[in-house]
């Protein structure tokens, strides 16, 4: 078996783990919808590509909502510092929030008309 036989499979496992999401991690998360407080505790933060989009759930994979009739929530960027910001509900409807624009002031926040996304 050469060497380049030899090297094709694990080219090829390689390959595939880099396909695979990164595993979600704790994260402290703060959402705020109308300037009142709707989330503030440990949550999972799953990375979704390398531009920075992300996903948030109940923490551990948990079964259940990350708050109120929000399962979940999912930030998309669009472009460098512009993101899009959608919530999966408990029927299934992928709300739109809107368009939000990550914080001079806080680079872990993302700010939105109505609500903003703060995860540490």
């Amino acid at each position: 078996m050469t060497n380049m036989t030899r090297a094709l499979p694990v080219a090829a496992l390689l390959l595939a783990a880099s396909a695979l999401p990164a595993a979600a991690r704790d994260a402290q998360c703060r959402i705020e919808q109308n300037g009142r407080v709707a989330l503030e505790r440990i949550c999972d933060f799953q990375p979704d590509g390398r531009d920075g989009s992300f996903g948030l759930s109940p923490r551990g994979g948990g079964q259940g909502a990350l708050f109120g009739p929000i399962l979940s929530v999912s930030v998309s960027i669009i472009e460098p510092g512009v993101a899009e910001v959608r919530g999966l509900t408990r029927d299934g409807i992928n709300s739109r929030w809107g368009t939000a624009r990550r914080s001079t002031t806080d680079r872990a926040c993302w700010e939105g008309a109505d609500f903003r996304i703060c995860v540490r």
